[in-house]
C-alpha cells in the first residue's frame, strides 16, 4: 500500500486561517533599559552589567570586559554569574564539593582553602557562586545577547571556522 492509496479520499473541508506566529520581542530595548528593572539583583549599575555581557558574550575575558566597564574583574564574574552565564565559577566539581562542606560548618576555611587549591580571589568567587543562584529575570533579559545565534557568536564562530573539524573529517 502507498502513500497514495491511503490518502485516497481524503478531502480539506474547511480552511485554517493564518494567524502568523506570535511573538513577544523585547530586543527592540537596548540591554541597559532590560535590566535596569533588576538593578537591586546587580552587583554594579544596569549600565555596567550591559556593557560586561555584551563584551564577554563577543568572546572578550572576563577581566577585559571588567576594564571595558570600569568594574573589577571579580564583579564582572558576579554579574556573568547573576545574568545566567554558564562557567564562571572557578573550582573544578571536587573542589566545589569541598567548598560546599566548608559552607555547611564541616571544614574549617583554612582547610577548605588548603583542599580546594584555590587562590583567596577563586575561593572568595567560588563562595558568591555556591550561595548565589542566577537570577531568572535577568536571564530572561540577557537571554538575546546569550543565544548561540546572535551576530557576535557568529562573527567568533567564523573567525575559528579554520581551527575546527567537522564529522566528515573524522574517517
Amino acid at each position: 500500500m502507498g502513500l497514495s492509496d491511503i490518502a485516497e479520499g481524503i478531502e480539506v473541508t474547511t480552511e485554517q486561517r493564518d494567524r502568523g506566529v506570535p511573538t513577544v520581542d523585547d530586543t527592540d530595548r537596548g540591554l541597559r533599559s532590560r535590566l535596569e528593572p533588576y538593578a537591586d539583583e546587580l552587583p554594579c549599575t544596569p549600565a555596567a552589567a550591559a556593557t560586561v555581557v555584551e563584551s564577554h558574550t563577543a568572546g572578550t575575558s572576563v577581566g577585559d570586559s571588567a576594564r571595558e566597564a570600569g568594574v573589577a574583574p571579580m564583579t564582572a564574574a558576579k554579574t556573568l554569574h547573576r545574568c545566567g552565564v554558564a562557567g564562571i565559577t572557578p573550582l573544578a566539581p571536587t573542589a566545589r564539593r569541598v567548598l560546599r562542606d566548608w559552607l555547611a560548618g564541616e571544614l574549617s576555611r583554612a582547610d577548605a582553602l588548603e583542599l580546594t587549591g584555590a587562590s583567596e580571589a577563586e575561593f572568595a568567587l567560588a563562595s558568591y557562586v555556591e550561595t548565589h543562584d542566577p537570577v531568572p529575570e535577568l536571564e530572561e533579559a540577557v537571554e538575546g545577547a546569550l543565544s548561540p545565534g546572535d551576530s557576535a557568536s557568529v562573527t567568533k564562530r567564523d573567525q575559528l571556522a579554520e581551527t575546527m573539524s567537522s564529522v566528515g573529517d573524522l574517517r
